[in-house]
């Protein structure tokens, strides 16, 4: 999803406390699927594998260092920080269980992984979210809540997984970039 030009851009003026959300389709679906069917996270995996939500090798994903390079470049453009993936607090999805989701389902929650930034947050992992809750989107959405001053939380959801999905995202950042250079 394109973030960028809705920070630098339409809240303008608005001071940034907090952003979070879901930042990888392929674990949503994952997570989705396995609240959905029940069935154990290695079934969910292979089926999004072979649809080709998942890579040959997931680790970025499931792990959530995807989640955690992307919250850095988030965290590095809103707070101007200086931060890698490796400064990000990360837990991942691959020992997440249908009984897991199954009891969260049972008390009107769902499982996400969430990566949340501030001035002192860097942290990916998987986090209980009321059903009713903005980031609690199913399938490869994305979910993403900038948490502001003046206009308080702001929810975008987005199409988290596919490559005409990605190719448009970074087609708007770097117009973004190259307006930005204009000036």
């Amino acid at each position: 999803m394109p973030v960028f030009n809705l920070i630098r851009e339409a809240i303008a003026g608005n001071r940034v406390q907090r952003i979070e959300g879901i930042l990888n389709g392929t674990c949503n679906y994952i997570l989705t699927r396995m609240a959905e069917e029940g069935f154990p996270y290695e079934q969910i995996l292979s089926e999004a594998q072979e649809l080709g939500i998942a890579e040959a090798d997931p680790t970025y994903d499931v792990e959530g260092i995807d989640s955690a390079c992307k919250l850095a470049i988030l965290a590095n453009a809103v707070f101007d920080m200086d931060v890698t993936h490796r400064d990000v607090e990360v837990t991942g999805i691959s020992r997440i269980t249908p009984e897991a989701l199954a009891l969260a389902a049972g008390n009107d929650y769902v499982v996400k992984l969430i990566g949340e930034a501030s001035r002192d947050t860097l942290r990916v992992a998987p986090r209980l979210v009321p059903k009713r809750h903005p980031l609690a989107v199913g399938g490869t959405l994305n979910a993403f809540s900038i948490h502001t001053e003046l206009a308080g939380r702001i929810t975008v959801t987005g199409k988290g997984a596919g490559s005409v999905e990605t190719a448009s995202a970074i087609l708007s950042d770097i117009i973004h970039i190259g307006r930005s250079l204009e000036v």
